[in-house]
């Protein structure tokens, strides 16, 4: 049965990827910000439905977050491909995205009519807001409303400049901070004013003075959203964001906690009131299985994916993923697949150009198929998924 599958699933591939490619060409010139994917999640629940799935809307406190099922009514694994369709703001889809989605939605697709055989089920999670923003890092609301309880494995797969593993990426926690004080006429009367900004500005100096005592692999940055609205008048109210990274949830928790204390003294020395929290999910490092994503680029020759392109190396990604929830509760694969000859940078008007150019959309079809043949391997060989969810376990004990 197997070859008889892997040739199926290729030809399916091959034979849908035109449709699949406008699919991503159409989500592209639709760029849409974290919750509001209004148009990209009904074109990839459109897709969904046509293939077979049953799709809910709606899910997990996200209105464009969508949950699509086929099941096999026999005993079997649960697997979830995830589906990122946000862009970024002002820039479009320089993450790429466009592809992203699709890429999950045509490797289901093509598993979806073995699956009655197989046994087990097949989800596709649209998850909103990867890039940050409002109510932004969706897979985190996922994790916490149980989406995964009964999921053996998640798979999905990236676009970048280079075919590559899973990358460990540091847990974030994006926070608001805001200062309330009391107006009054900075010249004629400044003894009658509270100064929010001066509380503000002493965060800042607090956690540069904090960064000497923090361990290597701890990042914090920070902008002001709101200084005051004029020179002459004590601001009443100031606000900064920030996000928080450490290479751990545990280290995270602690950083989290400094900051908050400095907010609270600086607070405490100009007479202010003070919100520190949470402006959307936090985000959990990302823990790395290498023997799932050694199945993965097991299948990298059969494909045609030239070995010259893959790095080998196993690297850490200094930016946040929210896939990361997801690996701390299941085996999870993010590896990535060149959508271009030449290095481009990540959020940039180049990976906006790839993620629409012709290898950026005949990515589409390597993906899906590697993410396929992926998932059949699990689907078909019960103890590699037995094995898989031990080198996690032993990955998430070593990791936290």
């Amino acid at each position: 049965m197997t070859t008889t599958v892997k040739t199926s699933i290729k030809e399916f591939i091959v034979q849908r990827l035109p449709e699949y490619q406008e699919l991503a060409l159409d989500i592209h010139d639709h760029p849409e910000v974290s919750n509001y994917e209004f148009y990209s999640a009904d074109a990839l629940i459109a897709q969904l439905e046509k293939e077979g799935f049953t799709v809910e809307k709606e899910v997990a406190g996200h209105r464009t977050g969508f949950d699509a099922r086929y099941q096999s009514g026999k005993p079997g694994p649960t697997l979830a491909f995830l589906a990122e369709y946000d862009a970024l703001p002002g820039i479009g889809h320089a993450c790429g995205h466009n592809l992203f989605g699709t890429y999950s939605v045509l490797a289901a697709s093509a598993l979806q009519p073995y699956v009655d055989e197989l046994g087990g089920e097949i989800r596709v999670y649209g998850t909103p807001g990867e890039e940050g923003g409002e109510n932004g890092s969706a897979k985190g609301s996922f994790v916490r409303e149980g989406f995964f309880e009964d999921v053996d494995a998640a798979l999905c797969v990236h676009p970048a400049y280079r075919y590559g593993k899973t990358t460990a990426s540091l847990a974030n926690d994006p926070v608001d901070i805001k200062f309330y004080g009391r107006a009054s006429h900075a010249a004629a009367a400044p003894e009658k004013g509270i100064n929010a900004l001066e509380a503000l500005i002493q965060v800042f100096n607090g956690i540069n003075g904090l960064r000497l005592h923090l361990p290597k692999d701890v990042n914090i940055h920070g902008v002001i959203t709101d200084g005051g609205v004029a020179a002459n008048v004590v601001p009443e109210y100031a606000a900064g964001r920030f996000y928080l990274r450490a290479a751990n949830r545990a280290t995270l928790d602690e950083v989290y906690e400094k900051v908050e204390n400095i907010v609270k003294g600086a607070a405490l020395a100009t007479g202010t009131t003070y919100e520190f929290g949470l402006f959307q999910n936090s985000v959990d490092d990302v823990i790395v299985t290498p023997s799932f994503d050694e199945l993965f680029f097991a299948h990298t020759q059969e494909v045609g994916v030239p070995q010259a392109e893959i790095d080998v190396e196993t690297k850490a990604s200094l930016g946040s993923s929210d896939v990361g929830n997801v690996s701390q509760v299941i085996p999870t694969i993010q590896p990535t697949v060149s959508i271009s000859d030449e290095y481009i940078a990540g959020h940039s008007e180049e990976f906006k150009a790839a993620a629409r150019s012709t290898k950026g959309l005949n990515s589409i079809a390597i993906a899906a198929e590697l993410l396929a043949l992926t998932a059949l391997d699990l689907y078909q060989k019960p103890e590699l998924l037995s094995q898989i969810k031990a080198d996690h376990q032993a990955s998430l004990a070593k990791g936290n």
